[in-house]
C-alpha cells in the first residue's frame, strides 16, 4: 500500500526511432526525489498526485444518495444499491473504502513537503521563487488536511469504548518504516487535520486574483516583489486552487461533523465552535445578506454557466468550484428511456414527501392543504426544480414525461424499460441541463461546486440551533439559525412573507432542528450529503424506500398509489465503517472497529 521514497516516472512517447532502439530500447526516464529540486514541473507532478484523487463525484449515477432514503439506482450492479439493499458491506468489500486512495496522497504530499524548501520554482526572482513556493506549499498542507478528513471520516470508529480515529503519517515512508502503528484516537486526528489548515493559511491568499496599484502584501514587497510577480503567483490563472476562503469553509465542514452525535463522545469539537468556524466562513460573503438568490439552482443557471471563464472568480453561490466541463454524460445517465437516457437516479417518495407544500407546512400537517389527489400542485418549488414528476417538462424541446402505468409502451413508466426506467415513479433533475438533446447527443457546458455557500449556511444553522436554540446569533454571527432558514425558505418561495410553520419551529430547539434537518435534506439533495448525514446524526439508516404507482381511473382520474421500492439493510455499528481486512490482517497493532 506504501509508496517508496524514491518515485519512479516512466515517461511513455510516440515518436520516430531507430531501427535498432526496437531491439535495443532506450534507458527509461527515470526521476527520483531530489529531480524535484531543480525541475520545479517535476515538483509540482508530486503534489498534482494528490490533487487528481480528491474524493469529489459530480455525475449524480454515481453518488451516495442512491445508499439512502432519498434514491434508489435502477443499475443492478451499483455497488451503493448493492450495499444499501443485499447489504453486501463488510471489510473486504467497502463501497466507501478511503484508505488505499488517501494514504497514498499523504504519502505524496508528506514527499513534497520535506523537500519543497529546496526547490528552485522560479529563476527570473528571489520574490517570485518565494511566492510560487508558499502557493504549493500552502496547498500541500491544505490537501493534507483534507484527505486526513476523508480518511477519518470513513474509517474511524469505536474499539473498546473509545472512538478511535486513523493513523497518523506525517513523514514519507520507505521500506524500512514501520507500518505497523496503532490508531490515533479521533481527537487527535481532528486536532491534526485543523492544524493542517492552519498551516496552510500561513501561505495562501485569501481568495487568488490578479492585484494592482501596490497591493502586493508587504511580506513580498520586502524581498523586492512585484504586482506582475504576484500575478503569476496568485493572479487570476489560480483560481480553482485551494484559498483561504474554502479552508475555512472546510473547518466548518469538519467542525461540525466532530460536534455531530456520532462523535461528540470524543471531546473534538463542540456546537458552539462549530457555530464559529461556520460564521467565520459565511462572513467571507457577507453573511445573510450574501446568500444568492438563485444558489439553489445553481446548476441549472444556464447564462452564468456558458458565460463562465476559467480565470473568472466563482460565483456568489460556490466556495469550491469542480470541474467546468462539456459533456452530455450526466443526462445520458439520468434523462428517462424516452430521451434516450438510462434514468439511474431515481428519486424517492420519502424524498418527494419530505417537500413542504408552498405555505411551508409539511405535507403531513393539516394546516398544509395537502391534497393526495394531486400531489404535486402547490408544493414547495424546489420538488420540480429537483426531481421530474409525472407531467412534468425536460430536455431540449420541453418533452412531457409521462411515469403512469396504464400503457405497457410508455419506456418512462416504472419497470416499463428494463435497466432505464425508473423503479420509483420519478426521475432526477438537479444536477442536470436542461436543455441537453441525446437524439444525436449534443454536449452542454456543466458546472461542478464541490462546496456550497448554501450548505455552510446550513451548517451554521445546525450548529448554532444545537448550541444555543433557534434565535441566538453564534459564533461572532449576527444572525441565527432562524435566520438562516427564513433566508433559505424565502428565496424558494417557501412560507410567504410570514412562514407560520418556521415561527412554530422556532419556539423549540426539537423543533428547529428537525427542520434544519429536513431543509438540509432538500437543498443539498444528491450532493453526497445524506449518506453521512444519516451516520453523524445516528438517525435511522433503514427506511424503506418508496415510490408512486400511477394509473387512471374509470373516470379518467390518475390514481396515486405509494409503493414499496427497496429496503435497506443496516446494522447500527454501520454508523462507522470498517478498517480495510486486509490492512487488520497485515498490520498486528491496527484495530478494527466494533461490529466489522
Amino acid at each position: 500500500m506504501k509508496l517508496k521514497n524514491i518515485i519512479l516516472f516512466s515517461v511513455a512517447t510516440v515518436a520516430l526511432t531507430a531501427c535498432d532502439d526496437l531491439f535495443e530500447p532506450a534507458i527509461e526516464n527515470n526521476q527520483d526525489i531530489s529531480q524535484m529540486y531543480t525541475d520545479p514541473q517535476f515538483a509540482r507532478g508530486i503534489m498534482d498526485n494528490a490533487n487528481l484523487v480528491l474524493p469529489y463525484e459530480e455525475n449524480p449515477a454515481n453518488m451516495t444518495d442512491v445508499a439512502t432514503d432519498n434514491a434508489v439506482s435502477n443499475d443492478i450492479n451499483n455497488n451503493y444499491k448493492k450495499m444499501a439493499a443485499q447489504g453486501i458491506w463488510t471489510s473486504q468489500n467497502n463501497p466507501i473504502n478511503q484508505w488505499e486512495t488517501r494514504y497514498h496522497a499523504i504519502q505524496y504530499l508528506n514527499l513534497f513537503l520535506e523537500n519543497a524548501d529546496q526547490v528552485r520554482w522560479d529563476y527570473s526572482s528571489e520574490a517570485l521563487n518565494e511566492m510560487h513556493k508558499d502557493n504549493y506549499k500552502g496547498n500541500a498542507y491544505a490537501l493534507r488536511g483534507l484527505h486526513f478528513f476523508y480518511l477519518l471520516r470513513a474509517h474511524c470508529g469505536m474499539v473498546g469504548g473509545q472512538l478511535m480515529g486513523v493513523p497518523i503519517h506525517l513523514a514519507s515512508e520507505d521500506g524500512a518504516s514501520d507500518f505497523d502503528l496503532p490508531r490515533n484516537t479521533f481527537k487527535e486526528c481532528i486536532d491534526q487535520i485543523m492544524s493542517d489548515f492552519d498551516e496552510a493559511l500561513k501561505y495562501l491568499p485569501q481568495e487568488y486574483g490578479d492585484v494592482s496599484a501596490g497591493n502586493v502584501p508587504a511580506k513580498y514587497v520586502q524581498i523586492g516583489g512585484t504586482d506582475g510577480d504576484y500575478n503569476r503567483a496568485f493572479g487570476n490563472l489560480q483560481r480553482g486552487k485551494i484559498d483561504a476562503r474554502m479552508i475555512a469553509a472546510i473547518k466548518a465542514q469538519v467542525a461540525l461533523f466532530a460536534a455531530s452525535p456520532a462523535y461528540a463522545s470524543a471531546g473534538a469539537m463542540t456546537y458552539e465552535q462549530a457555530a464559529q468556524f461556520a460564521a467565520a466562513s459565511l462572513r467571507n460573503v457577507g453573511g445573510i445578506e450574501g446568500m444568492d438568490p438563485e444558489g439553489w439552482r445553481w446548476f441549472n443557471d444556464k447564462t452564468m454557466i456558458e458565460s463562465f471563464g476559467f480565470d473568472d472568480p466563482d460565483p456568489a453561490e460556490i466556495c469550491w468550484r469542480g470541474v467546468v466541463q462539456d459533456t452530455h454524460s450526466f443526462e445520458d445517465d439520468n434523462y428517462p428511456p424516452s430521451l434516450k437516457g438510462k434514468g439511474r437516479v431515481n428519486p424517492t417518495q420519502n424524498l418527494v414527501d419530505a417537500f413542504p407544500m408552498a405555505n411551508g407546512y409539511p405535507i403531513s400537517d393539516s394546516n398544509s392543504g395537502y391534497d393526495p389527489k394531486n400531489p404535486y400542485e402547490n408544493r414547495d418549488p424546489r420538488l420540480q426544480e429537483y426531481i421530474v414528476v409525472n407531467g412534468a417538462t425536460i430536455g431540449a424541446k420541453n418533452n412531457v414525461i409521462n411515469t403512469t402505468d396504464d400503457d405497457p409502451a410508455n419506456l418512462d413508466g416504472i419497470n416499463h424499460e428494463s435497466g432505464q426506467s425508473t423503479v420509483t415513479g420519478y426521475y432526477l433533475r438537479k444536477l442536470l441541463r436542461s436543455d441537453v438533446n441525446l437524439n444525436p447527443a449534443a454536449n452542454k457546458r456543466h458546472f461542478g461546486a464541490r462546496i456550497r455557500y448554501t450548505e455552510i449556511f446550513l451548517d451554521y444553522a445546525e450548529a448554532a440551533n444545537e448550541a444555543q436554540g433557534p434565535k441566538a446569533n453564534v459564533g461572532g454571527a449576527n444572525f441565527s439559525a432562524y435566520d438562516v432558514i427564513k433566508a433559505i425558505r424565502q428565496r424558494a418561495g417557501v412560507g410567504g412573507s410570514n412562514d407560520p410553520y418556521l415561527e412554530e419551529c422556532a419556539q423549540s430547539k426539537e423543533k428547529m432542528r428537525e427542520l434544519i434537518r429536513n431543509e438540509r435534506r432538500l437543498e443539498l439533495c444528491f450532493e453526497n450529503h445524506r449518506f453521512w448525514d444519516l451516520r453523524r446524526w445516528q438517525a435511522d439508516l433503514n427506511q424503506t424506500a418508496k415510490g408512486m404507482q400511477i394509473t387512471t381511473g374509470a373516470d379518467g382520474a390518475l390514481i396515486f398509489n405509494p409503493i414499496d421500492v427497496e429496503g435497506r439493510s443496516f446494522q447500527n455499528y454501520m454508523y462507522y465503517g470498517p478498517i480495510p481486512y486486509t490492512e487488520v490482517r497485515k498490520w498486528s497493532n491496527l484495530s478494527q472497529n466494533e461490529g466489522w
